[in-house]
């Protein structure tokens, strides 16, 4: 596919005479779930997760078969993603092995890999893999091209980016089978997962859902936050006072208007694997102020807490003090 994209792209003697460009993206999280078949939030994010939006991994790659419900997630995971026998395998490899430009797989492996262990920033992921800045530049600008790593920018902070893994099978395959790769080839997979499971929730699942949590604000119609998104993202917001940095996941700004200040729609937390409490309210709220103190318009800002486990019953009171809560069920309808 690589080789048959470039016939039409840059130079190539064919660009401009293609009658049609048809460009076919994953499912959205939403979509995906249907196709699986999974009915239930949780089982759906757990598994989106893992194969994302692809629909080739829905039968072949996995042998027809998907979980039951959420306690047959592990046992899901361990006789299909971690079983050699299975075209899933090794298919997070072989994405890699497939593209034309890259001459060092070995170097391009070790930069997925500082991105799937929380090493987001090109500075941290130089000093992840023991290479210069300058070194992963190339690197990161190819897999960057090639739709396997996105940079996105944090939306307070200007000239400042993070990066992270497109495909989710890639992120899983990096973050839990790659250091017991070898144990995994021996159909160890019942043993290796118990000890990888914490990791994947912290390393796939956490951030997977953040990830979904922001597709859900870009698709919302302006009920929602009070306007239409123009821009969905996240972002760190100093506090100088408290030598703090408060971390946004999901970040909505109205579109920009010139001459005016920019719109803040909502600040986001997102926790995956806890219920979350006034204080997650409470960090959006000195952010909220702070950042009023550096110029952006924060009258109308609501403050969003996303849970996959649920909210504290002081909070969910508190929702109509400008506190807007998504669970799984909200993430999942329409």
């Amino acid at each position: 596919m690589a080789v048959m994209g470039g016939l039409l792209s840059g130079q190539a003697p064919l660009r401009g005479r293609a009658g049609l460009e048809l460009l076919i993206h994953p499912f959205g999280y939403r979509d995906a779930a249907r196709f699986w078949g999974i009915s239930g939030p949780r089982l759906a994010v757990l598994v989106h997760s893992v194969v994302g939006g692809t629909p080739a991994y829905r039968r072949e790659f996995v042998r027809e078969d998907t979980p039951s419900g959420v306690a047959d997630f592990d046992a899901w995971v361990i006789r299909t993603v971690l079983n050699p026998q299975t075209s899933l395998f090794r298919e997070a490899r072989y994405l890699l092995a497939e593209e034309t430009e890259i001459r060092d797989p070995s170097l391009y492996h070790s930069v997925l890999a500082a991105v799937a262990e929380g090493n987001a920033t090109s500075g941290g992921i130089a000093n992840y893999i023991g290479r210069k800045s300058n070194e992963v530049a190339h690197p990161l600008r190819v897999l960057e091209d090639r739709r396997l790593l996105i940079k996105e920018p944090d939306l307070f902070r200007s000239g400042r980016a993070k990066y992270r893994i497109a495909e989710p099978l890639i992120t899983f395959s990096q973050a839990i089978m790659s250091r017991d790769w070898a144990r995994l080839e021996l159909g160890n997979g019942a043993a290796v997962w118990p000890g990888a499971r914490p990791r994947f929730l912290s390393q796939v699942a956490g951030p997977h859902f953040e990830a979904i949590c922001r597709e859900y604000a870009i698709a919302a119609g302006p009920e929602v936050f009070g306007g239409l998104p123009g821009e969905v993202g996240s972002g760190v917001v100093s506090d100088s006072a408290n030598r703090a940095q408060i971390e946004i996941d999901v970040a909505v700004l109205a579109p920009a208007e010139p001459g005016r200040p920019r719109r803040v729609l909502s600040l986001g937390e997102a926790k995956w694997d806890q219920v979350m409490d006034l204080r997650h309210a409470e960090r959006l709220r000195r952010a909220r102020d702070l950042l009023a103190v550096k110029g952006f318009d924060t009258r109308n800002t609501l403050l969003s807490c996303d849970s996959g486990a649920g909210f504290h019953p002081e909070l969910q009171t508190a929702q109509d003090d400008g506190i807007h809560l998504v669970g799984l069920e909200r993430l999942y309808a329409g």
